[in-house]
């Protein structure tokens, strides 16, 4: 194996570790791949660790009983509506100007981290009505679709502070979601030709054990750990963004 496909299989276990936890981890494997490719091939290979690495982390908040099964299946037309719009717009358009955008997103999510820890770390009654649940879930789906990078602060962000999750259960929720949509966002950029399969099953081993053990950790050690991770990865990913 080569150094590249080394560093490549190292950054894979640490994206799964922080996306099974937290979000923005692919921050660290698409300028890898980039360099590998180029980014449109980096976007869509992205995804075949994705799913592989969300398949890991439910078995992981599963054994632990942490997946609200009945709140998340009404989560999902919207994110899936959405994942399948954002990835058909990706394979046509480029991600740079969103991902800038969202770089103030993460930045605000980590305030949010900081400053209300409580809300974070309980239960709560939910703040999005249903309305206001499907048009929130259906844009992080779109985006999701579109460029993935920190999509998991996002749903986190929806799921704890907007549907009411803890931020255990809400990890749990999140895999779920991330998992569902990424089945129908993939094959989009397989028709598109921007897959290398060789490089997403290389990122896939790192990816799936860095989640499972990080779902592991998340469930044996409570919210208050996931929650710090949150914070350094929102501040991460968005300085990431902000500067490429």
């Amino acid at each position: 194996m080569t150094p590249e496909l080394v560093l490549l299989l190292l950054a894979g276990f640490a994206t799964g570790f922080i996306n099974a936890v937290a979000g923005g981890g692919s921050a660290l494997t698409i300028p890898l791949l980039t360099i590998m490719s180029d980014a449109n091939i980096a976007n869509g290979t992205n995804r075949v660790p994705v799913l592989f690495a969300n398949l890991a982390g439910l078995a992981a908040y599963q054994r632990g009983d942490s997946v609200p099964w009945s709140k998340v299946k009404v989560l999902l037309p919207p994110v899936l509506a959405g994942a399948g719009l954002g990835a058909w717009v990706a394979t046509r358009i480029s991600p740079d100007g969103m991902q800038r955008v969202f770089a103030v997103v993460l930045l605000l999510v980590a305030v949010s981290a900081v400053v209300n820890t409580k809300q974070w770390l309980e239960e709560a009654p939910p703040r999005l009505g249903p309305a206001g649940r499907a048009i929130a879930f259906f844009l992080i789906g779109f985006y999701g679709g579109f460029v993935q990078i920190g999509v998991g602060i996002l749903l986190l962000t929806a799921l704890v502070l907007g549907s009411g999750f803890s931020m255990l259960r809400g990890n749990g929720a999140k895999v779920v979601i991330i998992g569902t949509y990424t089945l129908v966002a993939l094959p989009f950029y397989f028709w598109a030709g921007h897959v290398d399969l060789g490089l997403g099953v290389v990122l896939a081993f790192g990816f799936s054990s860095g989640a499972y053990l990080a779902a592991r950790l998340a469930v044996s050690k409570g919210s208050v750990w996931a929650r710090w991770v949150l914070v350094v990865a929102a501040v991460g990913a968005a300085i990431r963004m902000m500067f490429t």
